[in-house]
């Protein structure tokens, strides 16, 4: 099928033009400022990736999956992202419009799929936010306590009281410095970036002298059968699908372990989503992409070392949520422990900033294509900025944040990346047959051979997390299919009109 043949098509399957989806950010009223290069995606993405999965995940994969052996968890993890951020990288540099893998999908594998992964990627960042600003909320807490600024239990969480206020405060605080621009927010994040960089160094060369082998040893915990009940719902899909028995460690806990930490790796694919407003995209995306993940795989590998060196991982606590605190005072030095808990509280701020940065651009780019309301298409006219679905959606997870116990949604960040990676994989490979002509800035290597790869390991990776997870993934798409064929399929540009190749494109009778 020819990809500009869209004007007045029905069909699930239409697909929005390259060049259209191109002219589109030129249009004056949906224009976004470009003021970012490959330093800015760089630190975007070690930003969003330095936080939670550092200075919480850690400790629990060890102690609940991997034993030691976590290290080779967040390599196996890092090598899926790897795979699928060259991918990434290919089409950010072909196609450099907000949106990420929505917009991608969009250009390839039509819109169904495209709303699809756009109402995933909305999951992925909006539950994020709002459960990693919940982790701050309790590092914050551990910082204050004993002091004079010392939060009250009523209002520090939704366990022991009736709200988080931090949590809320923080993710308006931080929806304000988004609305003003994105280059104030990058200059927040190169600061705090640099802090808690600084912290997971620190600890590194803090911690190594109280590396003990034996903590290590054995490196791969033998398996052993899964404590308590929580019945098949709780297990792997991997191992209700094969009758497998069970089990926590060993291989299969590796595995296990890979999936759950994954969480810690999505900070590429927010820098994708700033495909709009980067200096030359074609070059600087593929740098910030690949850079901010090789940098955050040494940090993450050297710090799960350290932890479980430190400390056995049979005594540390899968709920702690400070593991690299703990395991310094379980060293004897809690002044160190206190820098590392200050460290982390601010380094996490960043976290929330990103993940609501990459939230609202997806929202953008789907109503500009009119499948969500045109005023979420809105830009500010001093800032440039998307204000109103910035203002939007941080105001609904504030709320989240701040009445609302999100761990267990908060896995669902996991199956909704895999799932987004699985079919960039796919749409390189459907792009490179459908427009050979497209002029790309970066090339995927070992094509098609890589994609392949990249998408069967992702696959393989989501069938290592929980049936339950799974459950409400499928109730969430299920949610967002409803929203597509009631509003989303009759008010899509591709069906109103406007969709001429390489046109101007900008307005829409509904803007």
């Amino acid at each position: 099928m020819n990809p500009r043949d869209t004007r007045g098509s029905t069909s699930l399957m239409r697909t929005k033009p390259v060049e259209k989806a191109i002219s589109d950010t030129e249009a004056p009223e949906h224009r976004l400022k470009k003021n970012l290069g490959a330093l800015d995606l760089t630190v975007f993405g070690v930003g969003v990736t330095i936080g939670g999965g550092l200075f919480v995940l850690t400790g629990t994969a060890a102690a609940t999956y991997a034993g030691p052996a976590v290290a080779l968890s967040f390599v196996i993890a890092a090598v899926a992202c790897g795979l699928a951020a060259l991918c990434y990288a290919e089409f950010a540099s072909t196609v450099p419009v907000a949106g990420s893998a929505y917009t991608f999908s969009y250009a390839t594998l039509g819109e169904l799929i495209a709303w699809i992964i756009g109402w995933d990627l909305i999951l992925e960042f909006f539950v994020g936010a709002a459960a990693v600003s919940s982790g701050w909320s309790g590092y914050l807490a551990s910082a204050l306590q004993g002091t004079p600024l010392q939060i009250p239990a009523a209002v520090a969480n939704t366990k022991d009281g009736f709200m988080n206020l931090p949590a809320g405060l923080l993710v308006l605080a931080l929806t304000a410095v988004l609305v003003i621009g994105i280059k104030l927010s990058s200059r927040i994040n190169q600061v705090a970036v640099a802090i808690k960089v600084g912290v997971a160094l620190l600890f590194v060369l803090a911690g190594i002298f109280f590396v003990k082998a034996a903590n290590l040893t054995p490196f791969v915990p033998p398996s052993q059968p899964t404590k308590g009940g929580g019945g098949a719902l709780t297990e792997p899909l991997i191992q209700v699908l094969f009758g497998m028995q069970p089990g926590s460690f060993g291989w299969a806990g590796v595995m296990s372990g890979a999936a759950v930490v994954f969480f810690a790796f999505i900070g590429f694919d927010v820098v994708a989503t700033t495909a709009e407003e980067t200096r030359k995209p074609q070059r600087n995306l593929p740098i910030g992409i690949i850079a901010s993940l090789a940098i955050c795989t040494v940090l993450y590998v050297t710090v799960s070392l350290v932890v479980t060196g430190i400390q056995s991982y049979k005594s540390i606590d899968p709920a702690d949520a400070a593991p690299l605190a703990t395991a310094m005072t379980h060293a004897g030095h809690p002044a160190l422990a206190r820098i590392i808990s200050i460290g982390a509280a601010v380094g996490i701020i960043v976290v929330v900033m990103i993940l609501l940065l990459g939230q609202s651009r997806v929202a953008f780019a789907m109503a500009r294509d009119g499948l969500l309301p045109p005023v979420f298409a809105k830009v500010h006219p001093k800032f440039r900025t998307p204000y109103v679905v910035t203002i939007v959606v941080g105001i609904a997870a504030a709320l989240l944040a701040a009445f609302t116990s999100i761990d267990v949604l908060a896995e669902l960040v996991n199956v909704g990346t895999l799932a987004a990676f699985i079919l960039v994989s796919i749409g390189v490979l459907v792009l490179r047959r459908s427009r050979p002509d497209l002029k790309r800035g970066f090339r995927t290597p070992l094509v098609p051979v890589l994609p392949i790869v990249s998408a069967l390991v992702c696959f393989y990776l989501m069938l290592n997390l929980a049936v339950e997870t799974w459950l409400r993934f499928l109730v969430w798409m299920a949610i967002g299919l409803v929203i597509y064929f009631a509003y989303g399929r009759r008010r899509s540009r591709l069906v109103t009109g406007n969709v001429e190749a390489g046109g101007r494109g900008g307005r829409t009778s509904r803007s």
